[in-house]
This record gives C-alpha cells, sequence and structure tokens, in this order.
C-alpha cells in the first residue's frame, strides 16, 4: 500500500528505529523521545497493535511502568488516516504489525512526519521478526539497544522462551521471557 505524497513545502521527514531484544528498554526510549517531542510543541500521534493488552489496553507502557497515551490499531493501514495534522508520529511493537507497516512509515516520512518505531528485532529463537528487517532497512536513524543476560550478566540480544511453546508470537511478560546472550540463550535449563 503506498499513498502518493503530500510533499508540505521544505518540512523533511525520517523514520527513526529503536530495536532490541525485550527488556532493553525500547518502549522506555520510545517515551523518552516523544516526550521530548511534547516539550517542543509539537503535534504527535502514538499508535500500538490492538493485540498488545499486557499493560494497558490504551497506553503504551514501558517495564519500568511510564507510560504515553496512544491508539490501538488492528492494521498497519489504519495509522495513516488517524495521522492527520501531527508533525510526529510514534509506532511501538512493530514487530506485530502486518507487511503494510513499512510503506506506511514510508509515507508518512514522505509527507515531512518523524517517524519513531520501536520493536523487537528478532524473535525468542534469534531469527528476524515480522516486518522489523524492513523497518530497519529504510530507516534513516537506529538505536539498537541491550538488555542484560540473566544467566551471566553480559549484554543481551535475545529475549529467551522460557515456556514450551511453538509459534513466534506469544505475547508475554518476565514469567515468559527473560534477556539471553546468545550464548546463554543456547543453554536449555
Amino acid at each position: 500500500m503506498f499513498i502518493e505524497p503530500n510533499f508540505r513545502g521544505e518540512r523533511r521527514g525520517w523514520i527513526e528505529v529503536i530495536s532490541g531484544s525485550m527488556f532493553s528498554g525500547k518502549t522506555e526510549e520510545l517515551i523518552r523521545r516523544l516526550k521530548r517531542v511534547k516539550i517542543a510543541n509539537l503535534n504527535v500521534e502514538i499508535f500500538k497493535p490492538a493485540i498488545d493488552v499486557r499493560f494497558d489496553k490504551l497506553n503504551i507502557v514501558s517495564h519500568d511502568t511510564n507510560a504515553f497515551p496512544s491508539t490501538p490499531v488492528n492494521s498497519s493501514e489504519a495509522i495513516l488516516p488517524l495521522a492527520t495534522d501531527v508533525d510526529v508520529v510514534g509506532i511501538d511493537e512493530a514487530q506485530f504489525f502486518d507487511p503494510g507497516i513499512t510503506d506506511v512509515c514510508e509515507t508518512l516520512a514522505l509527507n515531512g512526519i518523524r517517524v519513531i518505531v520501536a520493536g523487537l528485532d528478532m524473535d525468542y529463537q534469534g531469527n528476524p521478526f515480522g516486518q522489523m528487517p524492513n523497518l530497519l532497512a529504510r530507516a534513516d536513524y537506529i538505536t539498537k539497544l541491550h538488555a542484560i543476560c540473566q544467566v551471566c550478566g553480559n549484554i543481551a540480544n535475545i529475549s529467551y522462551r522460557k515456556v514450551n511453546q511453538a509459534g513466534q508470537v506469544l505475547i508475554g511478560e518476565k514469567d515468559v521471557y527473560e534477556p539471553r546472550c546468545r550464548i546463554c540463550a543456547q543453554k536449555n535449563d
């Protein structure tokens, strides 16, 4: 899905992607950037996938319980009509969105909007997750965050699944996942 850009003078948009494992602070960083946008008195709209109701149905919420109001949407195509008259769009948990999310972000950027996207770059098996590889490829700016391995204390880049359940998508918290480094993620305990 590509929508013809509506160029607004010299205003330039771009795409920022915040990626990493669970518990690395992606949503915390997204909220930090969005707070600065609000301080600058810019118009902002935040979206998250409707399936993510771990902490709150409406707000994006970090593991440190910082929250920011958002609009849950069932598909990426729902974002464009809701992102009118804004300077910045924030998108959390981008890995859960459909393939159209990349084109939506590109269209927003072409229309002079700063797009800040946060999401898991890899799933629990260390494989690329959802549309994150495409978003990372299109991003103008990338921030890769790391958690701390719960086994050895080194940096962690894997969201290790502690329960034996197949399927790439399993929404959970500390009861289901823990951050691990690539070596400790290979250990079965």
